[in-house]
């Protein structure tokens, strides 16, 4: 005992030592410890979340249109569209493009996607201006914006929210995916060198310029692109207007109607939209929904700039076929749009939405004119 306590006094370091090292041990252990639990966390988050990833919601939707895919920039943007979405999620969003009239009528796919008959639908907006009269404001304006600047009013103006809130109490959620040029004017089989010459004159015409033929005395009908010539080849129908002239071509138009008018004063610019049933939408995951925006947004600018590519083409080989392209002059386009705000004024009386949305507009082309006079050269530069 006495041996063990001088041992002691002479080495006093040596329990201190042996206390020291047991701490240090046992931090050591600790921090191994977390560090190792950290790392076990961390692999089971990327495990999660890779698993997530793996079983993220695949999305297959069948989605009628109004146009044929085989027409040039009007029908065939979709495509593109699917085929990207595609190509970045790798096969998970699918949208099954069917042509017109296969699930649905051409007229009736907002209503098909409303009632959930379809999950989604490309169309042109204006074909529900029976149902949702301010519908044509988002589609098409008689003597309306630039392409460029209906996507300003868009995306920039406050037009995505007026759009959606025409169309969310009708249970559908709409995304601007698409955007062409102005159309003709229209193709005659006689010429048009008055107003008075629409008067009794049975032809085919959309939108709000429909009415404003309606209120010169023509006899306006509605019906699908692909009866269109058959139509004009029976004199159904006296005259027609669908859409740009690579587009009017494939169809035949020049073959029955040698008079081809521009500029297309009723229908500026044309926008096509992906409509969604809004139960559908709103139960995406919010990266689904980025996916299918970015997906339209690309399409617009892309379908802009493929319809103004291949028109000039067109135009340039009319006197082969015996077309004559005539511009409409100065007098009969003012005489034209007084008439267009008479119809505008009067759709803005009878519909809150269909005011709502063209005040909208008119603020935002009062402003845009400051940049749009200082900026650009002068039409007839």
């Amino acid at each position: 005992m006495t041996e063990q306590k001088e041992t002691e006094h002479k080495n006093p370091w040596n329990n201190r030592s042996s206390m020291l090292a047991i701490v240090v041990a046992f931090l050591v252990g600790l921090v191994g410890a977390l560090s190792l639990r950290s790392m076990e966390n961390r692999d089971q988050s990327l495990s999660d979340a890779g698993t997530q990833a793996h079983e993220a919601r695949e999305i297959h939707w069948r989605v009628p249109v109004a146009f044929g895919t085989n027409l040039p920039a009007l029908g065939d943007n979709i495509l593109d569209v699917s085929e990207a979405l595609a190509a970045v999620t790798n096969g998970r969003i699918q949208l099954k493009v069917f042509e017109p009239g296969l699930l649905v009528p051409p007229f009736s796919i907002t209503e098909g996607v409303k009632e959930r008959k379809i999950e989604a639908g490309y169309t042109w907006l204006g074909y529900d201006q029976g149902r949702i009269p301010a519908t044509p404001l988002v589609a098409a304006v008689p003597f309306g914006m630039e392409p460029w600047e209906f996507a300003t009013w868009h995306f920039e103006a406050g037009g995505k929210e007026l759009t959606e809130s025409l169309y969310h109490p009708h249970n559908v959620h709409p995304i601007f995916c698409g955007l062409v040029g102005p159309e003709t004017a229209g193709w005659f089989r006689s010429p048009i060198e008055s107003l008075d010459d629409f008067k009794g004159l049975k032809i085919r015409f959309a939108g709000l310029g429909g009415k404003v033929l309606q209120k010169l005395g023509a006899s306006v009908t509605m019906i699908p692109g692909g009866e269109i010539f058959q139509a004009l080849e029976k004199g159904a129908i006296d005259a027609a207007e669908f859409s740009m002239p690579a587009v009017d071509q494939l169809l035949g138009f020049d073959r029955v109607a040698k008079f081809n008018y521009y500029p297309g004063w009723h229908q500026t610019f044309t926008s096509t939209h992906l409509v969604i049933n809004l139960e559908i939408w709103q139960a995406l995951a919010e990266a689904d929904r980025a996916l299918l925006e970015m997906a339209c947004t690309a399409g617009v600018i892309r379908n802009l700039a493929h319809g103004e590519a291949i028109q000039g083409e067109v135009i340039q080989g009319f006197p082969d076929k015996g077309v004559t392209a005539v511009k409409f002059d100065r007098d009969i386009l003012e005489q034209l749009r007084k008439v267009t705000n008479s119809v505008l004024e009067e759709e803005a009386e009878k519909d809150e939405d269909f005011r709502r949305i063209w005040e909208s507009q008119k603020r935002f082309l009062v402003t845009y004119r400051h940049w749009k006079d200082f900026a650009y050269l002068p039409r007839d530069f």
